[in-house]
């Protein structure tokens, strides 16, 4: 009997050996120090070791160098407590090459009553380089999404979006605004609810564009004169198209809205229209306003046999008033200049500040050059009187070069450049004031001796 115990015995350690060596598991059986005295072929294969470098050495010894230490520490108390120990861990080969294993330990009595610990190693390298992969992907996906979220929010239009049953899947804050609906109360919700549009003139329900672009697989728009019906009753006039949402298939699967207020928007071109034409600072004309009303002018003075006056204004010794009270007073200086310019002159007239302290005045249709020069005459007492600024005094002056239209040229670059001239030469004059600009030369007479035997010949003028 006791023979036959010990050939089953022998028979079930032979059985248990060839299972392991056939297992593809990594099956490492050690004693409670953690030394290797049986290692199979899988394990060998996941840790790189030969059969003499595993055997006889402890385990732990093919953990890489930053686990190991935890681990070990880890493994030897789940021992020392009779309990399964599981664990994660990177495995270093010999080859220089790492490893991903997932462990799981645990104790076994051997024959005499002797304790084994029966570790188990699975090689999850693909699964965790999987999960990389995986965790990357969705971190971009978040990034663009997130990125998408703080565009769409930010922009000034309304953006609405629908899945292809028409139900509201997200608006932004514009969206939000313009329609009365908060994202939390819209989302679910039918477009039809959220975005209820009737036509202007009918007062009939619109033909909802969302629905449009889905069912033609293309971009449309609202028909004119649409109003939108806001959550609280009221109605908003706006402009808006859809187009459909694909997916990477090609396959349509909603529709998003874009969609703005026409008031706002009119307004909004209107005061970006404004600030291209107009000085920031003062509210004056800039110089691309002031040429385009000099080619106006012009043809009306010509047809109505009028004058058309320039005068360039610079201010004397504006640098000291900045320098000895900073740039802040003097552009608060500069535009108590330009209120006093826009009081000295008529509707019809125009005043632009051309840049810095210089300011050009534009005079339609006068009778003369004593019409310019009274102008200037005032411009100038206007100027020249005391400016309180941040509750303290202070006095400027200017100088003023006048060119005419006729008489010192025909175009606009002419006029502007011989103003100036005239105006610089009035700086240089002993007293600040005013000059006109010299009259331009024809085959060797200036215009106005010209005009002179032009009459007396009795031939009619230019």
């Amino acid at each position: 009997m006791a023979a036959h115990r010990e050939e089953q015995q022998l028979f079930g350690a032979e059985l248990a050996v060839r299972l392991c060596e056939f297992s593809p598991l990594g099956i490492c059986l050690s004693d409670r120090t953690g030394r290797c005295i049986y290692a199979n072929a899988a394990y060998l294969e996941i840790t790189g070791l030969a059969h003499a470098q595993a055997c006889g050495a402890p385990w732990t010894g093919a953990l890489h160098p930053d686990d190991r230490e935890r681990v070990n520490h880890e493994w030897r108390d789940a021992v020392a407590a009779g309990e399964a120990f599981h664990a994660e861990v990177r495995l270093q080969r010999p080859d220089g090459g790492m490893v991903w294993a997932q462990l799981h330990a645990s104790n076994v009595q051997g024959e005499g009553g002797s304790t084994a610990v029966l570790l188990v190693v699975e090689d999850i390298t693909e699964r965790k380089v999987a999960e990389s992969v995986l965790r990357k992907a969705e971190a971009a996906l978040f990034a663009e999404k997130e990125r998408a979220q703080v565009t769409l929010g930010s922009i000034g239009d309304a953006v609405l979006v629908t899945d292809l049953a028409g139900t509201v899947t997200y608006l932004n804050l514009e969206a939000e605004s313009l329609t009365g609906w908060s994202r939390e109360e819209a989302l679910g919700q039918p477009l039809g609810t959220v975005f209820q549009i009737i036509d202007g003139v009918s007062r009939t329900a619109a033909a909802n564009p969302a629905e449009r672009a889905v069912a033609e697989d293309r971009t449309v728009g609202l028909a004119m004169g649409c109003l939108l019906q806001r959550r609280d009753g009221t109605e908003l006039g706006i402009e808006d198209s859809a187009a459909p949402i694909h997916d990477r298939d090609g396959a349509v699967t909603g529709a998003v809205i874009v969609f703005h207020d026409v008031a706002r928007s009119r307004l909004m071109s209107e005061q970006m229209c404004h600030e291209a034409r107009h000085d920031h600072l003062t509210g004056l004309a800039n110089t691309a306003l002031l040429k385009e009303r000099l080619d106006q002018v012009f043809s009306l003075a010509h047809r109505h046999h009028k004058q058309v006056a320039l005068l360039f204004m610079d201010l004397n010794r504006f640098k000291d008033v900045n320098d000895l009270h900073g740039h802040e007073f003097g552009d608060q200086l500069l535009v108590a200049v330009a209120r006093r310019l826009e009081a000295c002159v008529r509707e019809s007239d125009t005043v632009c500040r051309r840049s810095g302290d210089e300011f050009v005045i534009l005079l339609t249709e006068i009778e003369c050059r004593q019409d310019a020069a009274y102008v200037a005459e005032k411009v100038l007492a206007a100027v020249n009187a005391e400016h309180v600024i941040e509750g303290r005094p202070v006095r400027i002056s200017g100088s003023i070069g006048i060119s005419l239209y006729p008489d010192h040229g025909d175009d606009v670059d002419a006029l502007m450049r011989r103003a100036d001239v005239a105006m610089y030469q009035a700086k240089a004059g002993r007293q600040a004031g005013f000059r006109f600009a010299r009259a331009r030369a024809v085959n060797g007479h200036s215009d106005r001796t010209k005009r002179g035997i032009a009459q007396i010949a009795g031939t009619p003028r230019d």
